[in-house]
């Protein structure tokens, strides 16, 4: 299955949060959880109550749509999360939070992650001096991400730092376009929509 292409307003209706994947237009008049605060679809409005799987399915998928990954790579956080010591759902967030187009769009250099894929895919992103093209690379506390040089004068990355402010894990250098993870984020450090991952495990522990 591919990536989802359609209207992504969408899919912050559907899960009744704001999942901020359209960077400003989430913040003004035009948001499509302000419009319209129900479901898409003709029975949208008329939607019923919904059972126990029901709950966990769709925390699962706005925990999915906010960080923009395919089914499958969510799977594996959870799988790698199940190995990991400590509570399960945590560890799968923090693998979440870890990603590199998440910490772009965190450090506020960009304003959703959609635009930070691209960045990296088009490799204007280097960490220890080496490209990296992958959106879904791991990055460990200490390692510092820069803009290359010939990216710094980009459009995107003028209004650097003015997009938001950076959550205390991350150290952001705004002036020379340069991120370090200075730890690993702890769960009161994610800013998540109303998550309750406690779902999500018992959605994949059935």
């Amino acid at each position: 299955m591919g990536r989802y292409t359609g209207p992504v307003c969408k899919q912050c209706r559907r899960e009744g949060k704001k999942l901020f994947l359209k960077g400003a237009r989430c913040l003004g008049p035009k948001c499509g959880v302000e419009r319209h605060a129900y479901p898409p679809g003709q029975h949208g409005q008329g939607r019923k109550k919904v059972s126990d799987y029901g709950l966990q399915l769709r925390e699962k998928q706005k925990v999915r749509r906010f960080y923009s990954v395919y089914e499958r790579q969510f799977r594996k956080y959870y799988d790698n999360a199940t190995r990991q010591r400590g509570v399960t759902g945590e560890a799968m967030l923090q693998q979440l939070e870890t990603r590199l187009d998440n910490i772009l769009f965190r450090s506020g250099l960009v304003s959703s992650r959609a635009q930070a894929r691209q960045l990296i895919t088009h490799r204007h992103l280097s960490i220890a001096g080496h490209i990296v093209n992958v959106p879904s690379y791991q990055v460990k506390p200490g390692m510092v991400i820069e803009v290359r040089e010939r990216s710094r004068k980009m459009d995107v990355f003028q209004s650097a730092g003015a997009v938001r402010r950076a959550p205390g894990w991350l150290s952001v250098d705004t002036d020379n376009k340069r991120i370090q993870m200075v730890s690993v984020p702890a769960r009161e450090e994610m800013d998540l929509p109303e998550t309750q991952e406690q779902l999500v495990v018992e959605y994949y522990s059935r």
